[in-house]
């Protein structure tokens, strides 16, 4: 009788005769051929409930019902996978960013602001020198942005900040603001400008105030610190400027770290002490050995922010060129950049030369 059976379904499917069987008998086979497959991955990926299991055996047995119908495999296979992706509820997947965003909102154009910042987190600051770069810059959600004499060595192809003049730092302060940054507007004092009379001083001064610049620079310590607090009584906010000060490259015979003797450790924090007392909103640190940056860093009263002195100042400061990579000279070893935007569009303006020239042109 055992060989009977077996030998009676090959025959039966054979003859297309599917259809007289009892119920009883289709699902047999389906219990030996597929149910312990499908309850098995269920139970891999996930325990399931009774309905979940319930679901993917009635969909089998019709299968098995209708074998010579097409439809059917595909249904097959969806219940096969539908287990094995997962059914358990995941959380919302947050698309991924191309940048990092910065509450814009947060960001205040004001002295008062950057200020408030020591002792909360990290001041942020970059160099803009025209309304593409501002606008960049300030959307990118920095604390504060610099119009640098740096734009001598950057844009203007000179070997140093000396040659830039007060109409440079204008003309180049104007265009940032244009940009209509969100954030607070630094403008350097040119090389000399602080070291004449007070009312060239007071002059050059007004003359970045009027023309965009929230606030001005100047390089120099206890020397300056007395011109800086008569500024400071007539209405202008001033950032002070300590360590490696570029304008005075000629005279120290090149760049170098500051604060690694006594004497100079000395002399640094002299300086930030009589700028505080001056009534500096901030002040930088350049080039300034680790260790004293990170002291100065706790015993004064306005924010530290540093650019190649550690990064354990109040905030930190680049020059923007630098950090994208637009800056063909050799980098200051502080410097890690961003990007190679220099070399992307090298890359660019030559498969547009070549693309240009290899265009068929009509002949004569």
């Amino acid at each position: 009788m055992p060989d009977e059976k077996k030998v009676k379904p090959v025959e039966d499917s054979k003859k297309e005769a599917v259809s007289d069987k009892t119920p009883s008998e289709i699902k047999k086979p389906v219990r030996r051929k597929k149910k312990p497959v499908v309850l098995s991955k269920v139970k891999e990926k996930k325990p399931a409930t009774k309905s979940s299991v319930a679901k993917p055996v009635e969909k089998k047995e019709i299968i098995t019902q209708d074998s010579e119908e097409k439809p059917q495999p595909v249904e097959s296979a969806k219940v096969a996978t539908e287990p094995v992706v997962s059914t358990r509820p995941q959380p919302p997947r947050e698309p991924s960013p191309r940048r990092h965003r910065v509450d814009l909102a947060e960001i205040k154009p004001n002295i008062k602001y950057i200020a408030g910042l020591k002792g909360k987190r990290s001041i942020v600051g970059l160099t803009a020198y025209d309304a593409i770069m501002s606008k960049l810059v300030s959307k990118a959600g920095v604390d504060f942005i610099l119009v640098g004499d740096s734009v001598g060595t950057t844009l203007l192809g000179y070997d140093t900040t000396i040659p830039v003049t007060i109409d440079d730092m204008v003309h180049h302060t104007s265009a940032v603001r244009r940009g209509q940054p969100g954030c607070l507007v630094v403008a350097d004092l040119p090389f000399g400008e602080a070291s004449l009379s007070f009312d060239r001083l007071l002059e050059s001064s007004r003359r970045l105030m009027q023309n965009g610049a929230d606030a001005v620079k100047i390089e120099g310590g206890k020397d300056v610190a007395d011109d800086i607090e008569k500024l400071v009584a007539t209405g202008i906010p001033v950032m002070g400027h300590i360590g490696l000060l570029p304008q005075t490259v000629k005279a120290i015979g090149g760049y170098r770290k500051f604060g690694s003797s006594r004497e100079e450790a000395d002399s640094l924090y002299t300086d930030a002490i009589s700028l505080e007392e001056a009534g500096c909103f901030a002040v930088i640190a350049e080039m300034m050995d680790e260790r004293i940056a990170t002291q100065l860093a706790t015993q004064i009263l306005p924010p530290l922010i540093g650019i190649g002195s550690g990064d354990k100042c109040d905030g930190q400061i680049l020059v923007t060129h630098d950090l994208i990579g637009l800056t063909p000279s050799p980098l200051p070893s502080f410097v890690k950049p961003c990007a190679s935007l220099g070399l992307d569009g090298l890359n660019a303006l030559t498969g547009y030369v070549q693309k240009t020239r290899s265009n068929p042109i009509a002949k004569k």
